[in-house]
């Protein structure tokens, strides 16, 4: 064997040991004999071999699923709610060694906010002020991740499922709630149309041309139809009117 191959294996070795490349969203803390020295990259890392070790950690944004949680509301209905998370690592080393494992320890307590967030609010807040409750989950966990360097920035409610009891008292719920609103307008346009007809009757008391003029209109709405006979009654009434136009003014 050459006397140069184990010396080779060992510049191999080293070079391998030595020589580490980071991404540009990747960051190396550096222990050095099992204290933190400093955090490097991206690009290339040069380490002490058997002295020197390296923990990775990603800048990248991370989007995590939080799985359903049971959760009792403020008004005694249980339902199953879902939420995701959108965080990263603002600072590699707290996350490194303040946490054990962050991405764990955030979904864990992401999933113990949610039951607790939810839980504080009626049924129907819970549906109708969404981005309210988004809103307070994301300051609660953002405030709790901040001593592992992590930075919450969104927190969004995907889904609420409810029992198919809730789902059919609310069907029915929503279903007298429009007829309510059906028969509001209905009587609103009943006092609008009586209101409008009070008003036409005082004109035609005042002028009584006005209801000649009316049956003539009504009358050639009827003849537009095809009708080859059309029986139109007038009232005697309404000449008397003319009547007197021409018999001239009474005398005393």
């Amino acid at each position: 064997m050459p006397f140069w191959l184990p010396l080779f294996i060992l510049v191999i070795f080293f070079l391998a040991s030595a020589i580490k490349v980071l991404r540009e969203y990747e960051r190396g803390v550096i222990f050095r004999l099992g204290r933190v020295i400093k955090t490097k990259g991206p690009g290339l890392i040069i380490l002490i071999p058997l002295i020197d070790k390296m923990v990775k950690v990603s800048l990248r944004t991370v989007t995590m699923d939080v799985p359903p949680q049971d959760v009792i509301t403020r008004d005694n209905v249980s339902v199953k709610v879902n939420a995701v998370i959108y965080f990263r690592v603002m600072d590699p080393t707290k996350a490194t060694i303040e946490v054990e494992n962050f991405l764990f320890a955030t979904s864990q307590l992401a999933q113990t906010t949610l039951r607790s967030v939810c839980g504080q609010v009626e049924l129907d807040d819970l549906l109708s002020e969404r981005e309210k409750i988004n809103a307070q989950l994301q300051e609660i966990l953002d405030h709790h991740t901040d001593p592992w360097g992590i930075k919450v920035s969104t927190v969004e409610v995907k889904h609420i499922d409810l029992p198919q009891e809730m789902q059919r008292a609310m069907a029915r719920q929503a279903e007298a709630e429009r007829e309510r609103r059906a028969k509001v307008i209905n009587a609103e346009g009943e006092y609008q149309a009586a209101d409008r007809l009070s008003q036409a009757a005082g004109i035609i008391q005042k002028y009584p041309e006005a209801l000649q003029l009316r049956y003539l209109q009504t009358l050639k709405e009827i003849a537009a139809e095809n009708n080859s006979t059309t029986i139109f009654p007038i009232p005697i009434d309404l000449f008397k009117h003319f009547f007197r136009k021409l018999e001239g003014p009474e005398k005393e």
